[in-house]
């Protein structure tokens, strides 16, 4: 019954957002029926007489717990958890699930003084300039692709469009082969990379812009390595 419901809200997501939180908590084989859509932007639906594709490009968001008791990593409390807990915890999300996931991150506990400061934040209409901005950006360069946003770069148009200089090239390999990244990992960094540069009004990729994409692959290294 899960995977028939998880079929159905994949193709309800197409351009809109599909939300898991408390990501592990999923069985695995359900987890794994969303590589190919993440891949290909497709779900087939298969029934006793036929079977239907529906289209499903959508932004996959998910939000986890480090550990079944939450505190694995933590500063401030130890982890009461065996190593073999951890382990079947994590273990639920596959090496391929994660690899095309392409922002991950850790979030740490927000402590009280944090909570109570006056310093003033950048706010929401703000942000939201920038990203529109950045929207429009993509839109008007692959117009004659019909395409709308760095996320759908093919191959070809990675290279056309996410072309790095010497010293970029230079961090990117250091980190393939210390962080033994994917060929999928490229793809993923360098359409953040081309992101990042956009909210930056930037025309070219630049260093600093490599350099946060790359700390954006963190989960594989700490879990799947």
């Amino acid at each position: 019954m899960e995977k028939i419901q998880s079929h159905g809200e994949i193709s309800l997501a197409h351009y809109g957002v599909l939300f898991l939180d408390e990501l592990t908590e999923f069985n695995k084989s359900t987890l794994e029926l969303l590589r190919t859509p993440l891949e290909d932007h497709e779900i087939t639906i298969n029934r006793l007489n036929t079977s239907i594709t529906y289209p499903c490009k959508f932004m996959f968001i998910a939000s986890m717990n480090p550990c079944p008791c939450g505190y694995y990593g933590s500063k401030e409390r130890k982890c009461t958890c065996t190593d073999y807990q951890r382990k079947n915890y994590i273990n639920k999300i596959s090496g391929p699930l994660l690899d095309r996931i392409d922002i991950q991150i850790e979030v740490e506990k927000v402590d009280y003084k944090k909570l109570n400061e006056t310093k003033k934040e950048e706010n929401s209409q703000t942000i939201r300039k920038r990203v529109n901005k950045a929207r429009d950006i993509q839109l008007k360069r692959y117009k004659s692709y019909n395409i709308y946003s760095n996320s759908e770069l093919s191959p070809l148009l990675i290279e056309k469009y996410c072309r790095l200089n010497k010293e970029s090239k230079g961090i990117l390999e250091k980190a393939f082969e210390k962080l033994k990244l994917s060929a999928r990992a490229y793809t993923r960094i360098m359409k953040v990379a081309r992101t990042i540069a956009d909210l930056e009004n930037s025309e070219n990729i630049e260093k600093s812009h490599i350099v946060e994409a790359i700390q954006y692959r963190s989960l594989d290294r700490k879990f799947l390595s």
